[in-house]
């Protein structure tokens, strides 16, 4: 079921090659969903999104290379800006975590679940480009903001699945983590390459 919706979203693109080993990519997309879904539960209004946003580039730039294409950071900040800017729904999820008792719960569970579906059709909008038209430079946003909300309802029923099979909780764990060791990687405690051996290392548990 899942490989013949993302076949259509790839036909939808216009594909014309595969690169990349699906398995990877699987994985790839897998992880940073889960990862996107332990953001979503951080307790402070709009401070979740731009910690989702960052995640959702690191997932671009993995997929790049999985698929052979150059990535830049300012290319995936404005593909994943054009994509996500109209999801406000994330926004009214994130904004409700400030309203004192109930609020900071149902906006938790409504941000970790949309931050989650938003990464998966981040990441799945960005495969189908990557195969159909290459780098960033060349992206019609308008063809992919239109996969993209596509895409995030497929997304919808994903996380829904993922959260059939792993607690919520065990994946904002897993991103406190991350975030405990990006902050050691930003002091010079650790190199880049031990930074994404140990990212990686976290990344395979969930």
């Amino acid at each position: 079921m899942e490989e013949n919706e993302n076949t259509e979203l790839v036909e939808a693109a216009g594909v014309i090659e595969t690169r990349g080993s699906q398995e990877a990519l699987d994985r790839i997309i897998r992880g940073h969903v889960l990862w996107s879904m332990g953001a979503g539960f951080i307790p402070i209004p709009l401070f979740d999104i731009a910690a989702v946003t960052a995640i959702q580039m690191d997932a671009l730039k993995k997929l790049a290379d999985e698929e052979g294409v150059d990535y830049s950071t300012d290319g995936g900040k404005q593909f994943v800006t054009a994509l996500t800017g109209g999801t406000f729904a994330r926004l009214g999820a994130s904004l409700l975590k400030g309203i004192p008792g109930v609020g900071s719960v149902v906006g938790g569970l409504s941000m970790s679940a949309m931050s989650a579906a938003s990464t998966y059709a981040v990441c799945q909008v960005a495969i189908s480009h990557f195969r159909s038209e290459g780098g960033f430079i060349s992206a019609d946003l308008d063809q992919a903001k239109r996969l993209y909300e596509k895409a995030l309802e497929k997304g919808k029923a994903f996380v829904k699945k993922l959260e059939e099979e792993i607690n919520p909780q065990q994946a904002k764990k897993v991103y406190e983590n991350l975030d405990q060791l990006k902050s050691l990687h930003d002091e010079g405690v650790l190199t880049d390459a031990e930074y994404e051996e140990k990212k990686t290392q976290l990344l395979a548990k969930l």
